[in-house]
């Protein structure tokens, strides 16, 4: 087992290391560094990235990761943990998805030194933590206003990936292409693998999506070898394509299916109504699948996503 080199910094095994990188000043010149947790045994395995935050409100992410780290859930282990429970520094401290400048981090890939701010501190994991890693679980939730039941997002191209994704066994795993500059992608270029869960919704803690999210990094840890201790298998349901169902009026909306549901095609699963009770629009599902998303806002638009439905082919 070698050592690494972060931020200059040498991490050798058996050692647990807290690094701070400089990330850049607010204005009021307040420096803003990005925490990295090292988690090294002396024992021989692989190094796995745990991060959460990469988009700024996406609080259930950076709390599971929280939760990992300072309950200590996976020791002893096997090889080494890098933590980072918040990437996005900025978007955490203004409530918001993205920069100050509306960038978007995880469309930011690779990064440049003397671009944005986003894309600055994407050269700094391109650069710094990749090169270390060989696989990674990224935590996202959905966004504003919007459920995932959890759920691993991954390409099925990528066997090994796929693999992976079955190991840490969430309700779902759905097939998702590697969108172009985005941190799995990066990674993916690099031969490195890293999982995407998805669940929850930004700016809302949920209790039970957190506790999916640390037993299934459980799973692929031992799966992996890094760590013992009883997380058994668990099947997933594999969707090979999903689409949202989308509003086809504006009115107040109100659903009767619930996040995870079977349902088939026909289904009743809300209906659009006016403020007035004078208009009922039923919204059917468009085909049979699960409910992996959800709209919990009450008044919508037409041409809103409502309900996302995935087409499941089999269960893992």
């Amino acid at each position: 087992m070698k050592e690494m080199v972060i931020n200059g910094i040498r991490v050798r095994p058996g050692q647990s290391l807290n690094i701070e990188i400089a990330i850049a000043r607010l204005p009021t010149h307040t420096l803003i560094d990005l925490p990295v947790f090292i988690r090294s045994s002396s024992t021989p395995g692989p190094t796995v990235l745990i991060c959460g935050g990469v988009h700024g409100d996406e609080i259930n992410g950076i709390v599971t990761v929280k939760r990992m780290l300072e309950e200590n859930i996976f020791q002893p282990i096997k090889g080494t943990l890098i933590f980072i429970p918040l990437v996005n520094v900025y978007g955490f401290l203004s409530n918001s998805r993205t920069f100050p400048d509306g960038r978007d981090l995880n469309r930011s890939f690779p990064g440049n030194n003397k671009g944005s701010l986003a894309s600055q501190i994407a050269q700094i994991l391109t650069n710094e933590i990749i090169p270390q890693i060989d696989y990674g679980i990224d935590f996202h939730t959905g966004g504003r206003m919007l459920s995932n039941y959890p759920q691993i997002r991954v390409d099925f191209r990528d066997d090994k990936g796929l693999e992976l994704a079955e190991a840490f066994g969430a309700n779902f795993t759905v097939n998702s292409m590697h969108i172009d500059k985005s941190f799995r992608k990066e990674a993916f270029k690099n031969n490195k693998h890293i999982l995407v869960f998805e669940g929850g919704e930004s700016m809302r803690l949920d209790d039970q999506v957190i506790q999916e999210g640390i037993a299934g990094t459980g799973r692929l840890l031992k799966y992996l070898g890094m760590i013992s201790g009883s997380y058994p298998l668990k099947k997933t349901h594999k969707i090979e394509e999903s689409r949202w169902v989308r509003a086809k009026v504006s009115g107040i909306f109100n659903a009767s299916v619930s996040l995870g549901d079977e349902v088939k095609k026909g289904q009743m699963l809300a209906k659009i109504s006016d403020p007035y009770g004078q208009v009922k629009v039923p919204i059917k599902a468009s085909a049979s699948g699960f409910v992996i998303g959800i709209n919990n806002l009450p008044v919508v638009n037409a041409g809103d996503a409502l309900v996302h439905i995935g087409k499941s082919q089999s269960k893992i």
